[in-house]
């Protein structure tokens, strides 16, 4: 896409950026003026497009006096263009309010104020007004805060303005709503906390878009708004959860004006799935905006698969020094648990960038998750010094002290960011983790369900519920969790091993068969990236029960495993820990060839010898689209301690020697003892005796074949 990118679609562009920062900074869009103009600043210069003079760039001879204006900055509409003019003045004043904060005063610039928050004045019921203004809690209430244009005779309450100032003074009075809704919910987790409290200016501000944009219908004018207003009654929907007319909305925002990006951002909170992105890709414009938001759709839907990374790339063909981007392609790295990779991009932003604090609590999470405790507690430093009252300084602080083990302070860190910004999921899930650690099991899930309700998109929340509940020894509520955690993330194998857990624990023996073998799927692929095979391997994790893998809050902070973007095949390798607890199902299920031939698999990974070979054997029969699918996985990597025999100078084939694989060792001899192999029984238990595990045992078996071998 970027070569077909010439130099007249560069100063385009840079034009429809430039224009979308001013615009978004004039109506207090902050955020997005942000954003368009640090892409705007990213932008490939035109004197690598162009055939460049040979003049100096620095001389004084090389200026252009005069330099083409913007034609994007003007308003096209002549009607809008007046109305704008004669509001200059009471604009600069209402801004000027807004930029205080003082968001009741600003709104009131415009539209007059029909009710107060406290009556300073009552009039007597005597009295009547000659000129009665209809507030906006008086129309009719449209079902969940706005439905369709059913009433064609409604009238907009507002007064003639342009849809500059009237989008400023709605959106003041929306701000002003949840202003008062946070003042009112007071301490996070408090008894107020949750959805007892409500924006109360939401039900009036959709009653009234809805009629102003019924008005316009009316008159023929519903597609030729400026795309702001259209916006704001996308967001006054989605917070009255009237999720499908919010997502109408939005895409016509969109397409009104594209460079708007606090726009896509709401309509990505939308999506649930990859299925809906794919459905609502059909409905938006066809322009760079739209790709942009696909890779950032995509990151957030944890798809680190190669058309992203491509889209990416040509992206930053585009856009070379976007801080964006780049973090895009970090939190890619991320979700595909390649640390290492994540952690230098991260790294390299901080060096070109060292005041932007946006995503580094993503940075502080990967590097908890690798244990650099002086990184961690550098970048906590240069946060906290650039500035402590931001919601990813807070967690980063918080991060540091989970690290040492601090998980009052890590917990006091979290609440902070969170009464900074209620809708930071970072913090909702981090403080999740911490109750866990602190065994505060009710509050946990409370942290879960809060993120949960932010973002429905967050794995870890659900992962989190699930293993909470399973605590509670709820095991019908944890396997409900575990499966949507799974259905976000299906290439993940510490889902699977949840799922499979729960079944156990219900008795319900095939489905967790099923659960462990796509599991397998999902793990069996090793990339050989110098986490070494124990590092995959080491622990059970979910379906070893328990907090003992979720304890340690490595494995929350990193999630499960994920694909890998396309990561070389160097080794595959099974999970023992898996292969050994399927075969104990069999075991129980009596089927005691199943339950034998997973155990010389599980035998087999010492060595790695056979994995290649069992293709169908993890896979549950699965059709040739898992099998895809699990190509694109890598293996599940985390910071715990493993027993096996890590070599740092080569990459070891096979997992070695571990408890698991002995105690399958263990089962095979005895296996081989009761059918009569009394060669193969007494091998293994002599490796036994070598490998130091379960040596009694050993040496009883070993008794046992030299007594029925006398015998015979």
């Amino acid at each position: 896409m970027a070569s077909s990118f010439s130099a007249e679609s560069i100063r385009e562009l840079r034009y429809r950026l430039e224009d979308a920062a001013i615009k978004c900074s004039e109506r207090c869009l902050y955020q997005s003026a942000k954003w368009a103009a640090e892409m705007l600043d990213s932008l490939v210069p035109l004197d690598d497009l162009e055939d460049g003079s040979d003049t100096d760039p620095d001389s004084p001879m090389d200026i252009n006096p005069s330099i083409p204006a913007n034609p994007f900055l003007a308003t096209q509409d002549p009607d809008e263009a007046g109305l704008e003019a004669r509001e200059t003045h009471k604009y600069i004043l209402a801004k000027a309010y807004f930029d205080t904060r003082e968001y009741d005063r600003c709104s009131a610039v415009f539209l007059p104020p029909s009710t107060s928050a406290i009556p300073l004045a009552p009039r007597s019921p005597n009295i009547k007004s000659k000129t009665p203004l209809t507030p906006l809690n008086k129309l009719r209430r449209p079902a969940s805060l706005g439905g369709s244009f059913s009433d064609t005779n409604s009238r907009s309450p507002f007064p003639r303005l342009s849809e500059k100032s009237l989008f400023l003074a709605l959106y003041a009075k929306y701000l002003a709503g949840e202003k008062r809704k946070d003042e009112e919910t007071e301490m996070v987790l408090g008894p107020a906390d949750g959805g007892m409290t409500v924006n109360r200016e939401l039900p009036g501000l959709a009653q009234g878009l809805e009629a102003y944009f019924a008005e316009r219908r009316e008159k023929g004018l519903e597609n030729r708004g400026q795309g702001w207003l259209e916006y704001l009654y996308g967001v006054v929907l989605l917070k009255g959860k009237n999720e499908e007319e919010a997502k109408k909305w939005l895409i016509k925002s969109v397409h009104l004006y594209p460079f708007h990006w606090g726009a896509w951002q709401e309509l990505n909170d939308l999506l649930a799935n990859t299925e809906d992105l794919k459905r609502v890709a059909d409905e938006l414009p066809q322009n760079i905006m739209t790709l942009i938001f696909h890779l950032y759709s995509s990151q957030e839907l944890y798809q680190a698969t190669e058309e992203t990374h491509h889209i990416l790339t040509e992206l930053e063909n585009i856009f070379p020094n976007s801080a964006f981007l780049k973090t895009q392609r970090a939190l890619l790295y991320y979700h595909s648990k390649d640390f290492e990779e994540a952690s230098h991009l991260f790294s390299e932003l901080l060096v070109t960038s060292p005041y932007r604090l946006d995503g580094l609590d993503h940075y502080s999470n990967i590097l908890y998750v690798m244990g650099a405790r002086p990184q961690l507690a550098f970048v906590a430093q240069l946060a906290t010094a650039t500035d402590k009252f931001r919601p990813e300084t807070c967690c980063v602080v918080g991060n540091y002290y989970s690290l040492k083990s601090e998980h009052e302070k890590a917990v006091m860190y979290f609440r902070r960011a969170l009464t900074l910004d209620r809708n930071f999921l970072s913090a909702w899930t981090l403080m999740g983790h911490e109750y866990i650690e602190m065994k505060n099991t009710h509050a946990a899930i409370e942290s879960y369900r809060r993120a949960v309700d932010v973002n429905r998109k967050d794995y870890r929340a659900w992962y989190g519920l699930g293993q909470a509940y399973e605590v509670l020894d709820m095991a019908f509520y944890a396997l409900f969790y575990y499966h949507r955690a799974a259905a976000l993330r299906p290439y993940d194998p510490k889902m699977w091993q949840a799922v499979g857990s729960c079944y156990a624990k219900m008795g319900r023996l095939e489905p967790s068969i099923r659960a462990l073998k796509r599991a397998l799927v999902a793990g069996s692929y090793y990339d050989g990236s110098g986490a070494g095979a124990m590092g995959s391997f080491n622990s059970t994790g979910a379906a070893a029960g328990g907090m003992k893998s979720f304890s340690s809050s490595q494995t929350a902070h990193a999630g499960g495993a994920s694909g890998g973007g396309g990561a070389a095949r160097q080794h595959r390798i099974l999970d023992p820990d898996t292969l050994h607890q399927i075969a104990t199902l069999y075991e129980r299920l009596g089927d005691e060839d199943e339950c034998a031939a997973y155990m010389e698999l599980t035998l087999q990974q010492e060595t790695g010898e056979s994995a290649d070979d069992d293709d169908n054997e993890g896979g549950d029969n699965s059709s040739d689209a898992e099998d895809e699918d699990a190509r694109r996985t890598s293996s599940f990597t985390q910071r715990d301690k493993g027993g096996g025999n890590d070599d740092d100078d080569a990459e070891p084939p096979g997992t070695g020697v571990t408890d698991t694989t002995s105690k399958a060792r263990l089962w095979l001899a005895r296996w081989a003892l009761r059918h009569g192999e009394l060669d193969r029984a007494d091998l293994l238990a002599g490796e036994l005796c070598q490998d130091g595990s379960e040596v009694e045992e050993a040496k009883a078996l070993m008794r046992d074949v030299r007594a029925r071998r006398e015998g015979e």
